[in-house]
């Protein structure tokens, strides 16, 4: 096994040390469990190879959020324009500086991850209604 010679800042190194005694492992055993853990979860991406222009990224909750490659114009956002807005691909594309073609792939990647996708949207439309409730009471206050 080749050794490699790492140097980690102060704080992180304590932090570290700390997490593998609490295991009854060595800082070593920590390091190799966390770059063991970190590449399994590369591979396990989500990326579909049916279609090349989704990609998926963590949002600050930690979900998993399918996105347009290249942009941060997520899935969803286009599926509102198009459902709810009712705008035509070409619209859509036009408004946000992107293919018609790619708009297609979207409502495509939609249709195979629909109840994925409108979930996710649900819950978000709860927690923002939530969020209005809550601040209604207090300016109503």
């Amino acid at each position: 096994m080749t050794q490699y010679s790492l140097k980690l800042p102060p704080k992180l190194q304590q932090e570290a040390e700390k997490y593998a005694t609490d295991q009854g492992i060595t800082l070593d055993n920590l390091i190799i469990w966390a770059i063991a853990e970190k590449i399994g979860s590369l591979k396990q991406s989500l990326d579909n190879n049916n279609f090349p222009d989704i990609v998926y990224s963590r949002n600050q909750e930690g979900e998993m959020i399918p996105k347009l490659r290249g942009t941060n114009i997520q899935v969803k956002t286009l599926v509102v324009a198009v459902k709810n807005w009712q705008l035509t691909p070409q619209q859509v594309a036009d408004e946000y500086g992107i293919s018609e073609e790619k708009v297609n792939n979207v409502m495509a990647f939609y249709e195979q991850h629909r109840q994925e996708i409108d979930t996710a949207h649900r819950e978000a439309d709860l927690f923002e209604i939530a969020t209005d409730k809550v601040l209604e009471s207090i300016y109503n206050e």
